[in-house]
C-alpha cells in the first residue's frame, strides 16, 4: 500500500483507534481494525529458528511452540565469517515465516559480547562491531528477500542479563559510537530491517524505550531507518514518553491500559496527535508490506531445512587445536565419550528456544561406523562425579585408538534472564577429560557452549573442536569434521581469555545495583588484549584447517589518499595443502601514530574464499573513511587523523601475515580554541599561530632556560626543560620567562587573535 493510501486510512481513524494500533492485540499479534479493513499480523521469536506460538504464549520458551528447525545460534553462525551462508540461512527462515504466516521474526541479536559471562552471549555474534553488523546484515538480507521482516535487537547497550529491566549502562559517547552503536549501524543503513527492537535497560540514566537521542535522532535522523520501533516484551516504562521518543509499537498488549494514557495525553495537550499518527504510519507500512507480499505457496519443508542447518553448522565449528590427530580415520577404534555425543546441547534457553522437529547427534551420525563405541561419562543436571559412568568412560578410552570427549556447558549454566558466575565448565567434566587423558594419549575434546570457557586440561589433549551451540544438525556436522568429510573453516568471533580475570570488563561487570559502568571504554575483546600484549587462550579470528594457506602479493590501489577517497586492497591467497578448503582472509587497520588513544588494530574487512589444492585467488577489499576513522567527541562525528596507517592481512588478530602502509590525509581540520591555560607545546604544533608565539617568547624563554641550566646543571637537564616548557600553560610563561613587556590582559588579546586566525 502506498504511503498516501496509508495516510488516508489514518485520517479516517478515531483517536482511540490510532492508540490501539500502537500496542499489540495479544502476545504475538498487531491490532486489527475491522472497520477499515486493517489486518492483524503475527510476529515470532527467532533469531536462529522459528519459535511460533499461538496459544499459551510466553517470552521465555516455557511453553511449546510449533515444530521447527533450529539453526546454529549466533555464537556459531558468526564463526562462519560467511555472509553468503548467512544470507542463505536467512532465505530459509524467511520462507518458513511465509509458510507459517509470520510477518516479522524477532532477530538478529547483535549486542556486543562485552563479558564472557553475559547469559545471552549464545545469541549474540561477536565482541567486534564490524563482524557483528556484517553477519547481521547478511541474515537480514536473506530473510527480507522473502518479504518477511526482521527486528534487529536489543537496541541499545544490552550486554548483561543481570537487572536488565532496570540497570543503567553508563557508557561514554565515543565508546557507544565505535563499539555498541556500530554493531547496529551498518546492518540498519545497508539492509533496512523492517523493525528495530529497543532494549529493557537504561542508557546513561534514560530507558532505551524513551530515549529520543537513539530512537529518533540517530536511528531515524542519521541512519535513515523507516520501519517501526517495537519494545522488548514488557520494556515500556512510560507509554507517552516512549511514544514521544520514537517507540511505535508496545508489545505485548497492555489490554488497553496504555492506549488510554495515549488518548488522555492527546486530549489534555501533553502529546501532539501528529506523533501518534507517525507511529501508526510506521506500523501500518510494515503490516501492509507483509500482507501485500504474502506467499501462499510457501512450504515449510522441515527435513530439507534440517540439511540447510547442517550446512551452516559445518561452517560454524572452529578447530581450535590439532596436534596431528585430526582428521580421524573410520578404520580407527574411536571412543565417543560424554552425554553430548548422544544428546547434544545445541541451543540456549529462553525466548530463542526452538521446538526442534528432530535432532542429529554425533552418535546417530556415526550409526554406520562399527568402530565407534560410546560411554556417557557424566550427567549434566548436577555437578557431581558419577563414579560408575567415569569408570565406564575410562575403560572405553583405554580400549580405543582415540578418545573424543563431548563436553561443555549444561543448560543451567547459560540462559536468558541471568548471567554466568564464572567461566568454568562443570568440575565433573573437567575431571573426566583429565582422567581420560591419563589413560589415552590421543584425546580430542568437542565443546558445546555459547561463550568462552576456561580449559585447564588444554595441554593434555591433542585436539579441540569448538562446536558452540550448533543447532539441531550439529552431530552430523561434528562427525563429518572429525573424520575429514568436511574441512573446518570457522574462526572465533571472540577472544577466549585464559581466565575470567583477564577480561577487560572484569572489575565492572555486572555493576553495582542498577548501575554498570563501561570503564574499559573502546577496549573490548581483542582491542584490549592486543593493547595490553596479554596472552590469551585463543585469539579473535583464530581457527585451523586441514589444509594450509599462504598469502602473498599484497597491493594497495594508492600509496596516499584523502579521507574522502576509497582504497582498494588486493592480496593473493594460495591453498598450499592437499585438501580443498575455505579460508577467512581478515583485514585489520592500524593507526601507526595517533594523538588519541586507539586500539593496536581493528577489523575492517573479511572475505571467505574457497580454494582447491594449489589454487590461488586474489581477494579484494574496499576501505573508506570509516575504515581509518575514530569518533571525535569534540565535533561529534567520525574523524581521520592525517598520517600513516598499516593495512594488515591476517589469519587471526594475532597471526598477521602481510602488511602495507598507506598515507591518509584528513580533509577536515578540527576546530581549535585556545585559552591562557593552553600548553605552549599544543600551540607550537599549529603552524598558523606557531611563529607568533615563537617570536614573542623565544629569546626570553631561552635566556631563562640557559640561566637555570647553568645554575644547576646536575638538577636540571635539557629534557626536563623541554618537557616543562612543552606542558607549561601560556599564562605560566609570564612568570618564568622574564620581562616580556605584556601582562595578562595583553596575553588574552594575543590568545583572541590566535583564535581568530584559526577560524
Amino acid at each position: 500500500m502506498k504511503m498516501k493510501q496509508i495516510k488516508e486510512l489514518i485520517s479516517q481513524m478515531t483517536l482511540e483507534e490510532k492508540a490501539s494500533i500502537c500496542s499489540g492485540a495479544d502476545f504475538w499479534h498487531t491490532e486489527k481494525l475491522e472497520r477499515l479493513g486493517i489486518p492483524a499480523t503475527m510476529v515470532s521469536d527467532g533469531p536462529h529458528g522459528l519459535r511460533k506460538q499461538d496459544e499459551g504464549a510466553d517470552h521465555l520458551g516455557i511453553n511449546d511452540s510449533i515444530k521447527a528447525v533450529c539453526f546454529p545460534a549466533g555464537c556459531g553462525s558468526a564463526a562462519s565469517f560467511n555472509r553468503e551462508l548467512l544470507t542463505e540461512m536467512g532465505e530459509t527462515l524467511g520462507n518458513e515465516c511465509q509458510a507459517e504466516g509470520v510477518s516479522v521474526i524477532l532477530g538478529p541479536a547483535v549486542n556486543i559480547k562485552r563479558s564472557p559471562l553475559c547469559g545471552r552471549n549464545f545469541e549474540y555474534y561477536s565482541e567486534d562491531p564490524y563482524l557483528a553488523s556484517q553477519i547481521a546484515g547478511a541474515l537480514i538480507k536473506g530473510i527480507q528477500s522473502k518479504n518477511v521482516g526482521t527486528s534487529i535487537k536489543h537496541f541499545l547497550a544490552n550486554n548483561q542479563e543481570n537487572r536488565r529491566m532496570s540497570v543503567s549502562a553508563e557508557v561514554d559517547e565515543r565508546t557507544l559510537r565505535e563499539i555498541y552503536l556500530a554493531a547496529f549501524e551498518t546492518a540498519i543503513k545497508e539492509q533496512k530491517p523492517w523493525t528495530v527492537m529497543c532494549s529493557y535497560n537504561r542508557i546513561n540514566g534514560v530507558y532505551a524505550a524513551e530515549n529520543k537521542k537513539y530512537l529518533t535522532d540517530i536511528l531515524r535522523g542519521e541512519w535513515g531507518f523507516d520501519g517501526y520501533v517495537v519494545s522488548d516484551w514488557g520494556a515500556v516504562n512510560d507509554r507517552v514518553a516512549d511514544l514521544k521518543a520514537g517507540l511505535d509499537l508496545e508489545m505485548p498488549s497492555s489490554n488497553g491500559m496504555n492506549d488510554a494514557l495515549i488518548v488522555e495525553a492527546v486530549k489534555n495537550g501533553t502529546l501532539d496527535e501528529k506523533v501518534v499518527d507517525e507511529a501508526v504510519e510506521h506500523i501500518l507500512n510494515i503490516v501492509y508490506r507483509f500482507e501485500e507480499n504474502r506467499d501462499k505457496t510457501a512450504v515449510f519443508d522441515r527435513d530439507k531445512d534440517h540439511e540447510k542447518a547442517r550446512k551452516v553448522a559445518e561452517e560454524s565449528i572452529v578447530l581450535l587445536k590439532n596436534d596431528d590427530i585430526l582428521p580421524l580415520c573410520e578404520s580407527q577404534k574411536v571412543a565417543f565419550i560424554g552425554k553430548y555425543a548422544q544428546k547434544p546441547r545445541y541451543q540456549g534457553g529462553g525466548s530463542s528456544h526452538i521446538n526442534s522437529h528432530k535432532v542429529t547427534s554425533a552418535m546417530e551420525a556415526a550409526a554406520d561406523n562399527a568402530n565407534i563405541t560410546y560411554a556417557q561419562g557424566y550427567v549434566d543436571n548436577k555437578n557431581e562425579v558419577d563414579e560408575v559412568l567415569l569408570a565406564e568412560a575410562l575403560e572405553a578410552a583405554k580400549n580405543a585408538d582415540v578418545a573424543v570427549v563431548f563436553a561443555g556447558l549444561p543448560d543451567v549454566f547459560e540462559s536468558e534472564a541471568y548471567d554466568r558466575k564464572h567461566m568454568h565448565m562443570p568440575d565433573c567434566q573437567n575431571l573426566l577429560i583429565e582422567k581420560v587423558a591419563e589413560v589415552q594419549p590421543n584425546v580430542v575434546v568437542v565443546l558445546h557452549n555459547g561463550s568462552p570457557v576456561e580449559m585447564p586440561w588444554l595441554p593434555k589433549v591433542k585436539g579441540v573442536l569448538e562446536a558452540y551451540l550448533g543447532g539441531q544438525a550439529v552431530g552430523g556436522a561434528e562427525y563429518d569434521i572429525l573424520f575429514g568429510k568436511v574441512n573446518p573453516s570457522a574462526k572465533l568471533p571472540e577472544t577466549f581469555p585464559i581466565q575470567l580475570e583477564d577480561n577487560p570488563s572484569y572489575l565492572n561487570f555486572p555493576g553495582e545495583g542498577d548501575t554498570v559502568e563501561y570503564r574499559e571504554g573502546i577496549f573490548v575483546g581483542y582491542r584490549y588484549y592486543d593493547k595490553k600484549k596479554m596472552n590469551v587462550l585463543f585469539p579473535f579470528g583464530h581457527g585451523l584447517s586441514y589444509t594450509e594457506f599462504a598469502y602473498s602479493n599484497l597491493k594497495l590501489s594508492a600509496e596516499s589518499i584523502k579521507d574522502t577517497d576509497e582504497l582498494t586492497v588486493f592480496v593473493d591467497v594460495t591453498n598450499t595443502g592437499t585438501r580443498e578448503g575455505k579460508e577467512v582472509v581478515q583485514l585489520y587497520v592500524s593507526d601507526k601514530e595517533s594523538f588519541v588513544i586507539r586500539p593496536v588494530k581493528e577489523l575492517k574487512g573479511f572475505e571467505k574464499v574457497f580454494l582447491m589444492p594449489g589454487e590461488t585467488k586474489t581477494v579484494t577489499f574496499t576501505l573508506n573513511k570509516r575504515s581509518f576513522a575514530y569518533y571525535n567527541t569534540q565535533i561529534h562525528d567520525w574523524h581521520v587523523e592525517s598520517g600513516s596507517f598499516t593495512i594488515m592481512i591476517g589469519k587471526s588478530s594475532r597471526d598477521i601475515v602481510v602488511t602495507a602502509d598507506v598515507e591518509v590525509h584528513s580533509t577536515v581540520e578540527l576546530p581549535v580554541f585556545y585559552t591562557t591555560d593552553t600548553p605552549l607545546g599544543d600551540v607550537i604544533k599549529n603552524e598558523k599561530v606557531a611563529d607568533m608565539i615563537r617570536g614573542l617568547f623565544a629569546n626570553n624563554v631561552l635566556d631563562s632556560q640557559n640561566a637555570a641550566t647553568e645554575a644547576s646543571s646536575e638538577a636540571i637537564t635539557a629534557e626536563m626543560m623541554e618537557a616543562q616548557m612543552r606542558d607549561m600553560p601560556l599564562r605560566g610563561v609570564l612568570s618564568f620567562a622574564g620581562d616580556l613587556g605584556i601582562d595578562m590582559n595583553k596575553l588574552q588579546e594575543l590568545v583572541d587573535q590566535m583564535n581568530r586566525m584559526n577560524q
